[in-house]
């Protein structure tokens, strides 16, 4: 059920730029239904938030209303309306979606060309001369905060944040009337994130303009929408000024029961958090990093990790949060340092390091996209690790591998979908399930908790401080104070040093920039 509350204006409602009726997505395969009847209304001049539960078909709906689904998924019923004319699908909507539509989707990275510069990037769609098009991509960098040495670079050479405000800019180049934009504030630091809520404020009450919004976060819901448009597998409050409440039955939904012990020993115990020992499980002396370009990104600085510890790592968006991970990972290899695992040399490159020493180290990245394999299901991708390092095969492979995902709050019955049709916050928690098979001493997790509702966050973070009491030790790199407020310590890559201090943003006036007896920083 679908149901409307009236806006501030009521020509605005009398003449909807987007409209859509009884919305309906199935699986292909057997006839499930994954999006139940959905209506939506979007006005001149309009935001709609949609809001939800990780896996609640956020992104399926914007999916459906832009017919982009993926193989395996089908719009079952329902029709899209543009200013009250039928949008047909094929080439119709594909000829409707390049001529009204800029879409910042929720995998921006792996939606950019790696080759391509930036400014070609941003500037493709842009239909002006050359000069025009150089001021429009100038201007928009700008505004969401990109320096302009950005420009030249290609896309595969930028952080997360920086590819998320590029895909932004570029869909927003053409001025489109109708914006759509999933999760664009999930890798960005507060200051960053502002950036892009203004972009979003700046095209609220503008005529012939509208934006579709899927966000978590209720802060910005509240802020930026005239209505919110709820997802959820039960009646639920919606955030924002004026709710549109939905209720939308689905027969999946993320379980938030306690997780299965992922150790292959019996959970601990209740008890407050211990004492991280001493002893580093993971160090690294000396350690430099640059970009692909050569710019400096951390000057020479030693990092210690503790048995049991959980180490949080802050930033602005570019400073080289994810290739810190990255390097100790064996992925990018840094400029300079030594890496040492339980006091033993690590090899930097993951090419040099013997199986014990994949094991031992196990990344989840940031872009779940290109983390996955398309072709497998997210069974299949948590079983590999349990067969390679543990020798864990058949059924017992299987029954393993939906345990954890279990584990991290994904229903059993996921393991049998492909990537594609999953939700983003779903993607990222199968590679974080994939990464915990190996069983590793150390777990390196890039923003682990973005693009997941505030309880599915929280299934995340209760299993990864159960975890480190007796199993790896943690590092994260996040935006999230709630995730940095679980560490035992907090650090800041800023100005290419880290320092220690509370979980707030870097660029806070107060922020502590004293350092932290075991992070020290080389000069000379």
């Amino acid at each position: 059920m679908t149901a409307h509350v009236p806006t501030a204006s009521d020509a605005t409602a009398r003449t909807p730029l987007l409209t859509a009726e009884g919305l309906t997505v199935r699986r292909t395969r057997d006839g499930a239904t994954m999006l139940s009847p959905v209506d939506v209304t979007v006005g001149s001049g309009e935001v709609l938030a949609v809001t939800g539960p990780s896996g609640g078909g956020k992104t399926t709906l914007l999916r459906a209303l832009l017919d982009v689904l993926p193989d395996g998924l089908h719009r079952a019923a329902g029709t899209v309306r543009w200013s009250g004319a039928t949008v047909p699908r094929g080439r119709a909507a594909r000829r409707w979606r390049r001529a009204r539509c800029g879409v910042l989707g929720q995998d921006p990275g792996a939606a950019l060309n790696p080759l391509w510069r930036v400014d070609r990037l941003i500037g493709e769609e842009f239909t002006g001369d050359a000069a025009a098009r150089a001021q429009r991509v100038e201007a928009l960098m700008h505004q969401l905060g990109l320096p302009p040495g950005l420009a030249s670079l290609r896309a595969g050479e930028l952080s997360g944040g920086q590819a998320q405000r590029v895909a932004l800019a570029r869909a927003l180049c053409a001025d489109p009337e109708l914006l759509v934009l999933d999760e664009p504030t999930s890798a960005l630091d507060r200051a960053t994130a502002d950036l892009v809520a203004e972009v979003v404020r700046s095209r609220r009450g503008v005529p012939g303009r509208g934006v579709v919004l899927v966000t978590h976060e209720a802060r910005l819901a509240a802020e930026l929408a005239d209505r919110t448009l709820v997802l959820a597998a039960d009646p639920q409050p919606a955030p924002g000024p004026a709710p549109q409440a939905c209720s939308v039955r689905k027969p999946i939904r993320p379980t938030t029961q306690s997780p299965v012990p992922v150790t292959g020993h019996p959970s601990p115990p209740a008890r407050p958090p211990t004492v991280p020992s001493p002893s580093p499980v993971l160090s690294a002396h000396g350690l430099t990093l640059l970009t692909p370009d050569g710019t400096p990104l951390l000057d020479p600085s030693d990092l210690e990790l503790p048995a049991g510890g959980w180490l949080a790592v802050m930033g602005a968006s570019g400073t080289g949060k994810t290739t810190l991970l990255h390097a100790l990972a064996g992925r990018r290899p840094p400029a300079g340092g030594q890496l040492l695992l339980h006091g033993r040399p690590l090899p930097w490159a993951t090419r040099l390091r013997g199986r014990r020493m994949l094991r031992a180290v196990q990344l989840a990245g940031q872009d779940a996209v290109t983390e996955l394999n398309p072709a497998h299901t997210a069974g299949r991708s948590v079983a590999r690790p349990l067969k390679v390092f543990h020798g864990m095969n058949g059924t017992a492979g299987r029954e393993r591998a939906r345990e954890l995902l279990e584990a991290v709050g994904l229903a059993a019955e996921l393991s049998d979908r492909r990537p594609s049709t999953l939700s983003g916050g779903q993607r990222r928690r199968v590679v974080l399930a994939r990464a915990l098979a190996a069983g590793p001493d150390v777990l390196l997790l890039d923003e682990p908790t973005a693009g997941l509702d505030p309880a599915s966050a929280r299934v995340v973070l209760d299993l990864l401080d159960r975890l480190r009491r007796s199993g790896p030790a943690v590092l994260t790199v996040t935006h999230d104070a709630d995730t940095a407020a679980r560490a035992d310590r907090v650090l800041h890559l800023t100005g290419r040093r880290l320092t220690t201090g509370s979980p707030v943003a870097p660029d806070h006036p107060h922020h502590d920039r004293t350092e932290h007896p075991g992070v020290r920083q080389q000069h000379g």
